[in-house]
């Protein structure tokens, strides 16, 4: 029986034939990287590659010595024999779905995914793959997403009616991708923003790349009086309870993310208000997705592994769970 083109070692995802990682748990000689958040880009590796649009991000994470290599989308590459090609992802921006072919064999890893367009990053593209391991976070039917633009629309009002009652509105959101993509969204709403400083160190890049028109406010004492009681602030759910965060007061907190399909989610974290936008697919879109490749056999990483490999066996694929280190930034810890 041949080996499997990935297999999981101590290190992470492996490609024996082609001796390099994808996204590896620890340092090695050779890293491909899906995209630049922290539980899949580590520090540390001899050598780095990821798509084009997603290099500064990652060299911003991982620092400016690192030896990053870029390959644009859809273009192939040949790695000791074994044929790569990048893909969007629809995560973040330039965040990749990574295709591995050797023999006339394929594999798909999707990394983070999700299918909704957002204007903040690539749209995904689905590819056509034999075996196709799916991220799984919020593979459960209850998690299905509504309409982004609703979503913003219920941001701008929520705001809004703070504001009427002069308190700061307080957004916890992930400082890489979820808060870039609320303030893409909320662009055309006069609402003044602020962003936590590391919110802000991202923007740049964002701008660069022609995302982002606007520049959001610096949360400090300078900006204070153009948002506190009027405005919106973005800053990760680390500053809950800051010193940094009680400056703003009185304000009223809100949360962003998957998990908020779940009431109890917010009650929970002590939030006045839980908004349902994730920059993960949902179930409908991760079994779409499973249809879109063609693939028959399936692995599920990170997230609600069992359930979706159980349904997937039931439907006639060939599926199993693939145990990985990978922690989603829209993990319940996070927020």
């Amino acid at each position: 029986m041949p080996l499997p083109l990935l297999e999981i070692n101590r290190l992470g995802l492996y490609c024996r034939a082609g001796d390099f990682y994808i996204d590896p748990w620890e340092p090695v000689p050779r890293a491909l990287i899906t995209h630049a958040h922290s539980d899949h880009a580590r520090l540390g590796c001899k050598s780095y590659l990821t798509a084009s649009t997603g290099v500064p991000l990652l060299r911003e994470r991982i620092g400016e010595d690192a030896c990053i290599e870029s390959l644009p989308f859809f273009e192939k590459i040949k790695i000791n024999g074994c044929s790569v090609t990048f893909y969007p992802a629809g995560h973040i921006l330039g965040s990749s779905q990574i295709k591995v072919s050797r023999n006339g064999y394929s594999v798909v890893f999707s990394g983070d995914y999700k299918r909704e367009k957002d204007g903040s990053c690539e749209g995904f593209v689905p590819v056509s793959c034999e075996e196709f391991i799916t991220e799984s976070t919020f593979a459960l039917p209850v998690y299905q997403w509504g309409d982004p633009e609703n979503v913003f629309s219920e941001i701008a009002d929520w705001c809004n009616k703070n504001a009427l009652m002069k308190r700061t509105s307080i957004l916890f959101a992930y400082a890489l991708g979820k808060a870039q993509r609320l303030l893409k969204g909320l662009e055309s709403y006069n609402i003044p923003i602020a962003v936590h400083g590391s919110v802000m160190r991202f923007i740049p890049h964002y701008q660069k790349a022609g995302v982002l028109k606007r520049t959001p406010l610096l949360g400090n004492k300078e900006n204070l009086d153009k948002v506190r009681g009027k405005g919106l602030v973005i800053a990760p759910i680390s500053t809950l309870g800051s010193t940094w965060l009680k400056k703003f007061a009185p304000f009223s907190l809100g949360g962003v993310s998957g998990w908020m399909q779940l009431r109890g989610n917010r009650r929970r974290k002590g939030l006045d208000k839980g908004f349902v936008l994730s920059d993960h697919a949902d179930w409908e879109g991760i079994l779409r997705t499973i249809k879109d490749t063609g693939a028959s056999k399936i692995g599920a990483t990170h997230g609600f592994t069992d359930p979706l490999v159980q349904y997937l066996n039931e439907k006639g694929l060939q599926a199993y769970s693939l145990k990985t280190e990978f922690q989603s930034e829209e993990s319940d810890n996070e927020h």
